[in-house]
């Protein structure tokens, strides 16, 4: 156990685990290499930017301190820490790789496995939220603030531990046989139980969210009202990105278990399919605050005082400033009809 771990030290190791699993290890900087590099950073940034914006209006407003705006404050801080941790990894890739330790290139892949996770769980837990508020007809109360954060901790608990699996010895350090192409540290066990777990939590949300479309097309029409329809529309938009995003970096994930060493040839572009995955945290904030009004304007704010402040240093400065214009939603829910409130709606009759 003891000569295990020092080789988590050996600089080595990490260069051999590669030269097993990679046809080629050619690091060099090319233009197109720098430019995609270059495109992921940006991407990345926006995610960061997005969901800070989006748990600055939790945190500010009040009316947001409930269970639904937890969950989604939480889905945005996972989503916000996936960006950062994937812009890292970006950062050290390429021929920053081979300076790396094993304890480096796990705490590199770990972070990215443990915000993504992360992630990944706050969807569920809002779909369990949504099941409960819709099809039990229930909304939780202050009393429940403990439960939510329990789901909360919970969930960051799992991820670190899954994250954290390899570092702690479930690698193949010492078994080249059994190491993953796609991370050549990560034994192949490993990588299927973590596509196994993703995969079930996949089948749960799509149950859920099955269950709560029979239950709004099964109420009468006093219960299946405009805002429950508007709410079937986002939970399925949620259901759609999810599949979309995630789908091809499972796939590729199972490939990888599937072939032996330097069998197929498309594990090679993996980055590619993990890259397409990260748009689900570049997503779930537009999706998620495209039909609150409230939560909208409340994310819009900041920009709102910006375009204030660059008015008034430009008539400072002799040129015109922007005279600004209320905020008008061109959502069907928001267009002079008032909507009656049903067991379904957010505090503040605002859509989720």
């Amino acid at each position: 156990m003891g000569n295990l771990y020092s080789e988590y030290l050996s600089p080595s190791k990490v260069r051999e685990h590669y030269n097993h699993t990679k046809e080629t290890l050619d690091t060099r900087e090319t233009p197109s290499r720098q430019v995609a590099s270059a495109l992921i950073i940006i991407l990345c940034c926006a995610i960061v930017v997005e969901n800070l914006l989006v748990l600055i209006a939790v945190a500010r407003n009040s009316k947001f301190h409930s269970a639904m705006y937890l969950f989604l404050g939480n889905l945005a801080a996972s989503d916000l820490l996936a960006g950062a941790a994937f812009i890292a990894n970006t950062l050290l890739s390429g021929r920053f790789t081979f300076g790396l330790t094993p304890v480096q290139w796990f705490a590199r892949e770990g972070s990215a496995f443990i915000t993504l996770s992360a992630s990944v769980f706050s969807l569920l837990a809002i779909a369990i939220e949504r099941h409960v508020a819709i099809a039990k007809v229930k909304l939780y109360g202050s009393d429940k603030s403990c439960r939510m954060l329990l789901l909360i901790a919970a969930s960051w608990l799992i991820s670190l531990v899954l994250g954290g699996l390899p570092i702690l010895g479930w690698n193949c350090l010492g078994h080249l046989e059994a190491c993953s192409t796609v991370l050549p540290l990560y034994a192949k066990p490993y990588v299927l139980c973590v596509v196994s777990i993703f995969s079930v939590i996949l089948l749960a949300i799509v149950a859920l969210y099955i269950r709560i479309y029979c239950v709004v097309r099964s109420s009468q029409a006093d219960v299946a009202g405009p805002q429950t329809l508007a709410l079937l529309k986002t939970v399925t938009f949620v259901l759609g990105v999810f599949i979309v995003c995630w789908l091809p970096a499972f796939s590729i994930l199972l490939l990888d278990y599937a072939c032996p060493v330097r069998a197929c040839p498309v594990l090679y572009k993996a980055h590619y399919f993990f890259a397409f995955a990260t748009l689900n945290s570049l997503l779930n904030p537009v999706i998620y605050t495209w039909r609150s009004r409230d939560l909208r304007r409340e994310v819009l704010r900041p920009l709102q005082c910006w375009r204030r402040a660059a008015g008034v240093q430009g008539r400072r400065d002799g040129t015109p400033g922007h005279r600004l214009l209320p905020l008008r939603s061109s959502s069907s829910l928001e267009r002079g009809t008032h909507m009656p409130t049903s067991p379904t709606s957010l505090e503040g009759n605002t859509v989720v």
